[in-house]
């Protein structure tokens, strides 16, 4: 995987929350709740003199997709958007055995 990617990849699994404005321990309910509000508020037909508006209800579309999936939703509380990005390229089944040798790599090549 190409470095600077890696670098720009969160493996914080902080912000997607922040997007939508929950708490890590939200229920899917919650997330649904804030998902729902923040889509109406910031919908493009909306608000159609303004470009970031529809930036943002992209952002919110994606956190919501994120969060409300139970298998991405764990992939990305335990490894970020980093591990979202492992997923997307290997398969949600192969994102633990990425960080493990990785994780093993990064020692032995040191």
């Amino acid at each position: 995987m190409d470095h600077q990617r890696q670098r720009s990849l969160s493996t914080s699994g902080e912000s997607l929350y922040a997007v939508l404005g929950v708490d890590k321990n939200a229920t899917t309910e919650d997330i649904k709740k804030c998902y729902r509000k923040l889509a109406l508020k910031f919908h493009p037909d909306k608000n159609p003199d303004n470009p970031e508006a529809a930036d943002k209800f992209k952002e919110i579309n994606n956190a919501h997709s994120i969060l409300v999936d139970a298998t991405k939703k764990n992939i990305y509380d335990k490894y970020g958007s980093l591990g979202l990005y492992v997923a997307e390229q290997f398969g949600e089944e192969n994102v633990n055995t990425y960080f493990v040798l990785s994780s093993w790599w990064a020692k032995v090549s040191l």
